[in-house]
Order: structure tokens, then C-alpha cells, then sequence
């Protein structure tokens, strides 16, 4: 009895550490004026963030924007691993602390779509990351500030940090949805019904509008912007037999950041456009924005190296 009552005691001492050592996730929604309806989304809560202990009050955190593929939504990352993934991270002291930030994004590519109807990129940058970095505790300025992404999410990602590099120290991004087949030779895939066929109409127009398609495309962007992209920290990697093709395009990108001397990291992975490529990754990408994170902290900002795969 008395070990017992003994084992009791330090496990209801221990319950509130025990407690407070896991993060949370907060999902809620935000009506936007931009947009004219809810949007929702989840934040991953680092551990320390809800603890009376630790000064949390006054502690402000790096935030991560984490953009989801087609067909998924603000939910996605944390149901299928990633939580568990992240925390454990942490636990290992692989990761710092830092918040993310996952919106729904629905078939949008995260951009204004080309008949105005859905100005998502507006609603992004003029609403939802104020919305975000006044409710919650955030570090101010682009050095506590990432965004990374997978497929329509990593497409998504690119273009905001290569569009608004001032806003963001680091972008990464995962078999992101990059073509380099032109307009005219989308429009004729998706009459042949590829496996592209119709995912893009409702954003890029049926015809594509090529001026829109050029104006948000993140290579073009990285070839406009390519003086103002050299203090942006990037990673991107993507499957080697990736499903749509993404492969070649995030072979364009290396290539075409190589050649105008911006510092990036790539790698190209054996694997497809699957969950299980994405799952296996995704320490990579949460490290890579943790140490840019903890540089910027410290006043000592620097973009990655360039690292290409074989």
C-alpha cells in the first residue's frame, strides 16, 4: 500500500511537467472579408507556449506557414504523422521551438485565380498572416517568419517567398507542383485528358491566361527576383519517378537558381508523389527551417549552401 500511494504521489508531481511537455494543436476559422467566406486552419502549439512557467507571456515564437496539396486541407499534416514527427523532433533536440501554421487552401495553387473571383493570394498576405501574427505570440519581422509546402502547397510556397522575398527568411518545398510545359501545351494535355487535366482551369483559365500563368509561376519568379531572393535560406526536393512530372520542373528550378548564382539546397529523392515520400522528408524540411530560425535569432542570418543531388 505504501508503494503504491508512494507511485501515486510522484506521478500526480510529475503530471503537470508531463503535461505541459506536449504541444497542441488549435484549429479555428477566420471569416474573410477578401474572400467573402470561412476559411480554416490549424497551429501546431510548441510545448512551452501554454506554460506558466517558462515566461511564456513574454516569449514570441518563429512561425512556419505549412501549405497543403490538392485534395487536402489545414488537417492533412497533422492526421497523417506530422505531429508526431515534430514533436519528436523536439524531444531529440533536432528542432527549436516554433509555431505552424497550416490554412486551408482548397484548389486554389495559394494564388489570385485569373478571373478575380478567388483572390486568395490577397486574402493570404493582407489578412490571414496579420490575423495570425496578432492572435498569436510571433517573433516580428521576415527572419521569425518561414513557408514551405507540399505539391499545389509547395508551388504555393515558392511563389510567395520568390514573390515577396522581404516578408519571409526561409521557403521550402516538397515535389511542388512546378510545370515547364508552356500554356498552349497545358491547354492540349488537358484535352487529352493527362493527369493534369482540370486542376488547373479554375486558377489559370480555360485557355490558361499565359500572362497570369507567367506572373505567378515560381520559376519565372525566380529568374525576375533573382537579385532579391540571395538572403532567402532554400530547400526543395521532390520523387524521382513523381507521378505529374514534378521532377523535371524542380530540376528547371535548381538549374535555373544555379545559374544565377542564388544559394539553395535540392535533392532528388528515389520515390513518387505519395504521402510516404512526403512523410519520409519532412524532418529535413523542419530542420532546415529550425536552423534558419535559430540564425536569425542570433543576428546571424545566412542562406543555405547549395546542395544538388546526383
Amino acid at each position: 500500500m505504501f508503494r503504491l500511494g508512494r507511485t501515486l504521489l510522484i506521478f500526480s508531481l510529475l503530471a503537470p511537467v508531463l503535461a505541459w511537455s506536449q504541444s497542441r494543436i488549435d484549429c479555428s476559422a477566420l471569416h474573410s472579408r477578401i474572400l467573402r467566406q470561412t476559411v480554416h486552419y490549424c497551429v501546431l502549439l510548441p510545448p512551452s507556449y501554454d506554460d506558466p512557467a517558462s515566461n511564456s507571456a513574454k516569449r514570441r515564437y518563429p512561425v512556419l506557414y505549412f501549405l497543403h496539396g490538392l485534395g487536402d486541407n489545414e488537417q492533412t499534416l497533422f492526421k497523417t504523422g506530422g505531429w508526431a514527427l515534430i514533436d519528436d523532433l523536439r524531444e531529440q533536440y533536432k528542432i527549436t521551438e516554433f509555431l505552424v501554421v497550416a490554412p486551408e487552401g482548397k484548389q486554389t495553387f495559394y494564388i489570385d485565380s485569373a478571373d478575380g473571383k478567388v483572390p486568395y493570394s490577397d486574402f493570404f498576405l493582407r489578412e490571414f498572416m496579420p490575423h495570425i501574427e496578432g492572435k498569436f505570440r510571433i517573433r516580428p519581422g521576415r527572419e521569425g517568419r518561414g513557408i514551405s509546402g507540399i505539391s499545389m502547397g509547395g508551388y504555393g510556397a515558392l511563389h510567395y517567398a520568390f514573390a515577396h522575398p522581404e516578408l519571409f527568411s526561409s521557403v521550402s518545398a516538397q515535389s511542388a507542383a512546378l510545370m515547364i510545359e508552356s500554356p498552349k501545351d497545358l491547354d492540349t494535355a488537358e484535352k487529352s485528358h493527362s493527369p493534369l487535366s482540370g486542376m488547373l482551369a479554375s486558377v489559370f483559365g480555360r485557355p490558361i491566361d499565359a500572362r497570369h500563368w507567367n506572373e505567378n509561376d515560381p520559376l519565372m519568379l525566380a529568374k525576375i527576383n533573382r537579385g532579391r531572393l540571395r538572403d532567402l535560406a532554400i530547400y526543395f526536393n521532390c520523387g524521382d519517378e513523381d507521378n505529374y512530372g514534378f521532377d523535371e520542373g524542380a530540376k528547371a528550378l535548381h538549374k535555373e537558381l544555379d545559374s544565377e548564382g542564388v544559394r539553395h539546397e535540392f535533392h532528388l529523392y528515389p520515390g513518387d508523389h505519395g504521402p510516404d515520400y512526403f512523410l519520409a522528408h519532412l524532418a529535413e524540411t523542419m530542420q532546415f527551417h529550425s536552423r534558419v530560425f535559430d540564425a536569425g535569432k542570433a543576428g546571424s542570418l545566412r542562406v543555405s549552401d547549395r546542395r544538388a543531388a546526383p
